[in-house]
């Protein structure tokens, strides 16, 4: 398993390879690519040890005082395909697109431009999918939308993308960290949690309905700090969207993992954190 080290370790690489990639090192003589690693494997190490040191100096042996939780496609996944679950229920009002067209459709109406304020979940959000829905599918048939958006509210739409979730945040709860989901997701989200019985793991929850931010917006990064009680600085984030969720929450000035990447499961991030999760 990963320590915060090897964490470090990979995210420090990261920065190195690209400062080497838009800058080359020039080094003279025989086993210059080498000598130009060698310079880089210190200076990971370095920066490595210094920032652990700056940590641990503040916070012990737990290195985040929060943690913030995408919520789609980090804590919940859908339990079948979208486009399948569109070409189910809406056959019976006359949905005749194939589930490969109606992704290719959904894909196409997501990437369109949504309003002034570029908010596209506002309230119940359902001003905005009733465009991807017709969109996507062709039919407008007011009762195709509202049992399909009905029926992403239930727990059969959804399930845990980590089934040991739970008890990973309850020892990280027991440690003292603050918990709470970020997401762009419109008024449903409470009420899924509850469905999903997993609302009461978390301190917070920062949806971008409510807050009239989406990300990579650091505002909503921002206003979770707020309702936990925290300083960016002293708070992790993960997520699977490295545009919404790594580069926002760092705009706000947030640590920022990204899931799948960076860490593959709640246990990793648990390691990761240096929290007890006996």
């Amino acid at each position: 398993m990963a320590t915060a080290g090897t964490k470090l370790t990979r995210v420090l690489s990261r920065f190195f390879i690209n400062n080497v990639n838009n800058k080359p090192w020039r080094v003279m003589g025989s086993g210059s690519s080498f000598n130009g690693l060698a310079k880089y494997s210190t200076a990971a190490s370095t920066a490595v040890k210094d920032y652990e040191d700056y940590r641990k100096s503040l916070y012990g042996d737990i290195s985040h005082r929060a943690l913030l939780v995408d919520a789609v496609g980090t804590l919940v996944v859908p339990s079948q395909p979208m486009a399948q679950i569109y070409r189910q229920i809406g056959e019976k009002y006359g949905v005749e697109y194939s589930e490969d067209e109606i992704l290719n459709r959904y894909r196409w109406a997501y990437g369109q431009p949504w309003g002034r304020s570029r908010l596209r979940y506002v309230n119940d959000g359902r001003p905005f999918w009733q465009f991807i829905v017709s969109s996507s599918t062709g039919c407008s048939d007011a009762r195709y939308f509202e049992e399909l958006y009905s029926y992403y509210t239930t727990e059969k739409a959804w399930h845990l993308c980590d089934p040991d979730a739970e008890k990973v945040f309850e020892a990280i709860r027991k440690a003292g960290v603050k918990l709470a989901v970020v997401s762009n997701f419109d008024t449903r989200l409470r009420p899924l949690l509850r469905a999903l019985n997993c609302d009461h793991w978390f301190d917070a929850v920062a949806v971008s309905a409510e807050v009239a931010a989406e990300k990579p917006n650091p505002t909503i990064f921002l206003k979770a700090c707020e309702l936990l009680e925290v300083k960016p600085e002293d708070v992790v984030h993960v997520g699977d969207d490295r545009r919404n969720d790594i580069w926002g929450a760092r705009d706000a000035g947030c640590d920022a993992w990204l899931w799948g990447s960076d860490v593959h499961s709640f246990e990793e991030v648990g390691f990761n954190n240096q929290y007890r999760t006996r």
